[in-house]
């Protein structure tokens, strides 16, 4: 077969490879043109980058790069190193990239800028230096060293307090927590606001407020007051909401109160592993994560000891050295759960460097939240976690330190029955002792008096169930008209 193609059959097939050509490159051309008109187009010039990026098409959002500045005032150099090491951690955990840490040694700071003026210029060559663009201070700073460091240092600075609002901010979740959170934020902000030029001066008076006048006529309201006014009006709006969640929570607590259901709350410093631990006795699958303030919503889950009595563990929010005023205050509604305990489950983290001076924050705090209910504070279980991280010599160190203490590895499971065992003899028992015979049809009640009290002894008869028992003040009175005779009264003995 002769399968050769003649000059103008050749001609014709080559033009039409050409002309199908032609037609996939005005398709290819028309679908550039489209995606080119619909596609985002980058603005040359307008970049703050401090660095030249060459990738921009693959770049990654940048984290704040943070320069920390200490002033050491008092105690040993290795707590002043301890805590800026625990600043570093806060910074990163608000989303930052520490650079560098400077500490200097001062019989207090410097009124004027925190550090003193001759440091000021060295903190300004070492931010130049690592290329940093926030400066974050180990304290509070008042509003006059703020603006003096600022306009020194001509990059961001924020203090202590202003950063751990910040991871407040982010981790807060439910309605009361973000309520508390705002507070807080609120209460530090007020006394902090200052004006940028004129800008905060102008005053607006008369018919202005209403949109008609040109200059205002009339003195009225600055700018800086007119702000001042609506931050007051929105903590007292915060102040409201959060008192009537205050009433759920109480409300919830008594009705466990009146069932007689003791509760234990666990506190601790900020990772100490409280939630690990909830998770270790309840089996709650809280939120677990290796990250200062993972848990601010409080958690309370229901859970049985060793010898069958039912009580409430409720997981609390961590404490950190010099916890802002603001959120002592603002969450005060919710730190009442560790007040209104029968038992405190103090968490200490056996892999710190100092674990004493944790001891010695959460006990402030928890001394100045006692306060309000007549320095009354529940009873203290020491528990030291995370044994697993720990060096020998530390864990033997803390043993001679704390002689009463559990050691647990709420990770590994390590020494979580002695603890079950430890909170079951701590909390208080029901106090009214009661001998009764109920008939098969109260099965709720021999229900109730499993759950809420402690049974001594039980025995089915032909007449109904006969149950020696501690139970509570309520549930004694309900079970009353079935009391045997004999049976002892209020606090008698078994």
């Amino acid at each position: 077969m002769n399968l050769t193609m003649t000059e103008p059959a050749l001609s014709t097939a080559a033009d039409e490879i050409l002309r199908e050509q032609r037609d996939a490159a005005e398709i290819t051309r028309g679908e550039f043109e489209l995606e080119e008109r619909t596609s985002l187009r980058r603005v040359a010039g307008l970049s703050t980058e401090l660095t030249d990026v060459t990738e921009v098409e693959y770049r990654q959002l940048r984290l704040e790069r943070v320069v920390l500045v200490g002033v050491w005032t008092e105690g040993s150099a290795e707590q002043a190193r301890a805590s800026l090491t625990e600043l570093a951690r806060l910074a990163e955990t608000a989303g930052s990239q520490v650079l560098d840490g400077l500490v200097q040694r001062r019989s207090r700071p410097d009124p004027a800028t925190f550090i003193g003026a001759g440091k000021v210029d060295e903190l300004r060559d070492a931010v130049l230096a690592a290329g940093a663009d926030t400066v974050i201070c180990d304290g509070e700073l008042s509003p006059g060293q703020l603006r003096q460091l600022e306009d020194k240092l001509k990059v961001k600075v924020i203090d202590r307090t202003a950063l751990i609002l910040d991871i407040f901010a982010q981790h807060a979740r439910s309605k009361d927590g973000k309520a508390q959170v705002e507070l807080a934020q609120l209460s530090y902000l007020l006394p902090r606001l200052r004006g940028w030029g004129e800008a905060l001066s102008r005053q607006v008076g008369g018919r202005a407020a209403g949109g008609v006048g040109i200059g205002g006529r009339g003195p009225g309201e600055t700018k800086i007051e007119l702000d001042r006014r609506r931050i007051r009006n929105r903590m007292s709006k915060l102040r409201r909401e959060i008192a009537g969640m205050k009433q759920v929570r109480e409300t919830q607590r008594g009705s466990r109160r009146r069932g007689g259901v003791p509760s234990a709350a666990i506190v601790g410093y900020t990772n100490a592993g409280k939630s690990s631990l909830l998770n270790a006795l309840t089996g709650a699958g809280v939120l677990v994560e290796d990250a200062l303030f993972a848990t601010l919503d409080p958690t309370t889950r229901r859970t049985s000891t060793t010898d069958g009595r039912t009580y409430t563990l409720t997981d609390t929010v961590g404490f950190v050295r010099h916890l802002p005023h603001q959120l002592v205050e603002a969450f005060r509604s919710t730190l009442e759960e560790t007040a209104d305990a029968d038992l405190l489950v103090h968490v200490v983290d056996a892999s710190d460097p100092l674990p004493e001076d944790q001891i010695k924050a959460v006990r402030q705090v928890l001394v100045e939240i006692g306060e309000e209910h007549e320095g009354v504070m529940p009873r203290e279980l020491l528990v030291v976690n995370k044994t697993d991280a720990a060096s020998d010599l530390q864990l033997a160190r803390l043993r001679h330190l704390l002689p009463e203490a559990v050691f647990v590895s709420a990770r590994r499971g390590d020494g979580v029955a002695k603890l079950r065992e430890r909170i079951a003899e701590l909390l208080p028992r029901p106090e009214v002792d009661v001998e009764l015979l109920l008939p098969y049809a109260q099965g709720s009640l021999v229900a109730r008096v499993h759950a809420e009290g402690e049974v001594l002894a039980e025995e089915h008869t032909p007449d109904g169930t006969r149950l020696h028992a501690r139970v509570g003040a309520e549930l004694a009175t309900a079970v009353l008209p079935f009391a045997l005779a004999g049976t002892p009264g209020e606090n008698g003995s078994a």
